[in-house]
């Protein structure tokens, strides 16, 4: 059994979401934790599961990100975190269960795997890009403003990007 841990200063994981449906607003997850179980010899046997802090949401605005945070949106106080759970990996998707407000449901993420490589000081890093779409309504993140021009200011869909690096465990 080999034990993989995140790489913090080298992964991020970020979103994006159409505002005023003419642009995307960018944000990130600055807090989050990723454990890899690998039972055999290929990380496709690997067990995968994410949590992520929502208070660290940033979005580079400080309103918008206590009005994510709030019962509009997140509901950090009741829910404080994300968890995504693999039900299986195959180096070119990842899938799982994404609970996000104590809803969980199936979501299929595309990765590319980067490959493994050894730094300078004898670690054993394998590197990884995570992309992905998801309907926040799906998770109760109904939350919008009608438009007088028609539309909604928030978007539904939710792209998701992940550069992960790990390390493993001796």
């Amino acid at each position: 059994m080999a034990t993989w841990n995140l790489d913090t200063a080298h992964s991020e994981v970020g979103f994006k979401v159409k505002h005023l449906m003419i642009n995307n607003v960018k944000g990130q997850l600055n807090t989050f934790q990723i454990d890899v179980q690998q039972a055999g010899d290929d990380l496709k046997s690997a067990s995968i599961t994410f949590t992520a802090d929502l208070s660290s949401i940033d979005t580079n605005n400080e309103q918008r990100d206590q009005h994510l945070k709030s019962g509009d949106f997140f509901d950090v106080e009741k829910f404080p975190s994300i968890q995504f759970k693999s039900t299986k990996y195959d180096s070119k998707e990842l899938v799982g269960d994404l609970t996000i407000r104590d809803v969980t449901k199936s979501v299929t993420l595309a990765v590319e795997f980067g490959g493994i490589a050894k730094d300078p000081w004898g670690n054993t890093k394998a590197g990884f890009t995570v992309t992905g779409k998801i309907n926040r309504k799906d998770w109760g993140l109904g939350w919008n403003a009608a438009l007088e021009t028609g539309g909604v200011l928030v978007g539904e869909d939710v792209s998701i990007t992940a550069e992960i690096q790990l390390v493993k465990q001796a």
